[in-house]
């Protein structure tokens, strides 16, 4: 089945960005700059494609002169019930560091677990879980 995947322009920090999230998630983090790309459009050591294959797919490059950067306003990056609980926890603990918690991961009062984070690089991550039956 086919579905979206988010693709981030950074403003100069697709490298880093990336390799927080990499380090978060797990998976394989592929990189190439503009120079690997013989872009002109940006300095030769920037990144013109990166990628994060994993539990948690990623896309982003570095933004090319003139273009927009990572802005989210009534957006969330969802990962309700996508591992269990105990991963969902350290990812939720990972995405914390340097971040703004807004609302802890933890029992809610209609049963699920849940927490919402804007990580160090403005994305806004909602990550929580159903309660075990």
């Amino acid at each position: 089945m086919a579905a979206p995947q988010l693709y981030i322009s950074f403003p100069g920090t697709a490298r880093e960005a990336l390799g927080f999230y990499a380090q978060v998630f797990g998976g394989e983090l592929s990189l190439h700059t503009y120079a690997d790309f013989d872009r002109h459009d940006g300095p030769p050591t920037a990144i013109a494609h990166g990628t994060l294959d994993g539990p948690v797919a990623l896309a982003g490059a570095d933004a090319a002169a003139g273009e927009k950067t990572v802005r989210f306003e009534g957006v969330m990056l969802s990962l309700l019930g996508t591992a269990e609980p105990a991963v969902l926890h350290a990812w939720f603990a990972g995405l914390s560091d340097g971040a703004t918690v807004v609302d802890p991961l933890a029992p809610k009062p209609w049963g699920a677990s849940d927490g919402q984070v804007v990580d160090r690089h403005g994305l806004h991550w909602l990550i929580g879980y159903e309660a075990a039956t």
